[in-house]
């Protein structure tokens, strides 16, 4: 993400490109990874419902945990 935030000290930047240059799984993986971010983003950060029962939200949180 830094790389794509532009946030990367110039001599990490220069590094990345050179790789990205020479490596075009990193390429498609880059792509990949920006479209879902894009994707994420213009998803909204809706909320969820007042009326969700307590037990779900738990159990929810405890299968990600397992995972």
């Amino acid at each position: 993400m830094s790389y794509l935030d532009h946030e990367l000290p110039p001599e990490q930047r220069l590094e990345f490109d050179r790789h990205m240059a020479v490596c075009p799984s990193c390429v498609d993986y880059l792509k990949t990874y920006e479209k879902t971010v894009r994707l994420a983003a213009s998803s909204g950060n809706d909320p969820s419902p007042d009326d969700v029962p307590e037990s779900l939200i738990e159990a929810i949180l405890m299968a990600r945990t397992k995972a």
